[in-house]
C-alpha cells in the first residue's frame, strides 16, 4: 500500500477496496477480478484527473512524498559501477551530499546527489538532505576531479535548503555555497542538473547552475520554502498555501519563465507509484542531454553557461 497524501483520500478508498478483494476467495457470486478490473479503471481515472489539475501546494506535498526515489536510488538504478567518493579533504565527510564516479547509458560521468534517506535513521544520517559546508566543498572537489579528466558532471538536486545551524555558519556555509556555484560555473565540462524532488534556495542552485537543467513533472525548485515565505511575508505558516501560489515553484512556471530548460513526465501519480518509470525517463533526459552536449567545446560550454545565468540576472533585474 502507498503512503496516501490529504488530497487522495478518494484514491485511498479506492485502492483499499481493491486490496480488500484481492484478499477475498472468489465464491463465485461476485467475479472479483472483474470488479478489481473495473475499481481499478476508476482509481486511474482518478489518479489522472487529481494529478493533471494538483495546485503548487499540493505539488510540494508531492515533491516532499515519504515514498518519493532520492538520489541514491536514481543512482542505483542508472549508474553501472558507480564508486562513491567522500570527504572535502578539509574537514569531514557529510552524508547530505553523496557523489561518485560511473556510467549512465555508456557515458562516464561524475553524479552529485542531494540524499534525504527513506527511514528515520537514514534522514538523520543524511540530515534531511541539508548539506553543511564540508558538503558542498566535497561537491567542489568532485566536481574540480571531472574538469580535471574531461568527465560531465550529472547532479541530482533533492534538498529543502542548505543547514541553517550555528556550526554550519561557523564553518563558512555562505561562502561553501558560493563558491561551488562558481565551481559549476566555472566548469570546461557538460554539467546536467535534474531537480528530483525538493530544490531549495542556495543549497539547491550550488549543485544546479548547469548546462541543462531539467525538473521532474511534480518536484518544485524557489528561493524559499512555501512555509519560510509564509512565516517571514505573514508570519503565519498556515499561510503556506498562498506562499507557494506567489512563489511560481513549480516545473511549469518555471519552465515559463525560463528558468529550467525542461520537464521530465512523471508516472500517473507520481514518481513514488512506478519508480522504474520515474528513472528510466530521467536516463532518458540525461543521455539526450549528453549526447547534445558532448558536440561542444569545453571553453564553449563554459560561456554557454554563465551567459545563460547572467541573463537571467538581468531577467529578474528587469
Amino acid at each position: 500500500m502507498h503512503n496516501f497524501l490529504d488530497f487522495e483520500k478518494p484514491i485511498a478508498e479506492l485502492e483499499g477496496k481493491i486490496e480488500e478483494l484481492r484478499h477475498l476467495v472468489d465464491t463465485g457470486e461476485v467475479n472479483i477480478a472483474d470488479e478489481v478490473g473495473r475499481l481499478q479503471g476508476k482509481v486511474d481515472r482518478l489518479l489522472r484527473q487529481t494529478y493533471s489539475k494538483l495546485t503548487p501546494w499540493q505539488k510540494a506535498q508531492v515533491a516532499r512524498h515519504t515514498d518519493r526515489p532520492h538520489a541514491l536510488d536514481y543512482i542505483g538504478a542508472l549508474v553501472e559501477d558507480f564508486t562513491p567518493l567522500a570527504g572535502d579533504r578539509a574537514f569531514a565527510e557529510d552524508g547530505a551530499i553523496v557523489g561518485g564516479l560511473g556510467r549512465v547509458r555508456g557515458y562516464s560521468v561524475v553524479v552529485i546527489g542531494n540524499e534525504k534517506g527513506a527511514d528515520t535513521d537514514e534522514r538523520v544520517a543524511h540530515n534531511f538532505g541539508m548539506a553543511r559546508p564540508e558538503g558542498y566543498r566535497k561537491a567542489q572537489r568532485l566536481m574540480r576531479m571531472a574538469d580535471r579528466f574531461g568527465l560531465p558532471v550529472v547532479t541530482l538536486v533533492d534538498t529543502p535548503g542548505a543547514y541553517p545551524g550555528i556550526d554550519a555558519e561557523a564553518r563558512g556555509q555562505a561562502e561553501a555555497i558560493a563558491r561551488s556555484i562558481e565551481t559549476c560555473l566555472d566548469l570546461r565540462v557538460p554539467l546536467i542538473s535534474v531537480i528530483i524532488g525538493e530544490g531549495g534556495s542556495g543549497g539547491a542552485i550550488a549543485l544546479a547552475a548547469a548546462n541543462t537543467v531539467m525538473m521532474l513533472e511534480h518536484a518544485i525548485y524557489s528561493v524559499i520554502s512555501p512555509e519560510g515565505c509564509a512565516s517571514i511575508l505573514w508570519r503565519d505558516g498556515d499561510q503556506a498555501q498562498t506562499a507557494a501560489e506567489a512563489l511560481k515553484l513549480t516545473a511549469q512556471d518555471l519552465e515559463k519563465l525560463e528558468v529550467i530548460d525542461g520537464i521530465i513526465a512523471e508516472p500517473l501519480g507520481g514518481a513514488h507509484r512506478k519508480r522504474d518509470d520515474a528513472f528510466a525517463a530521467v536516463g532518458d533526459a540525461v543521455e539526450e542531454a549528453l549526447v547534445e552536449l558532448s558536440a561542444f567545446e569545453g571553453g564553449v560550454l563554459r560561456m554557454r553557461r554563465r551567459d545563460k545565468f547572467v541573463e537571467l540576472g538581468r531577467q529578474g533585474l528587469g
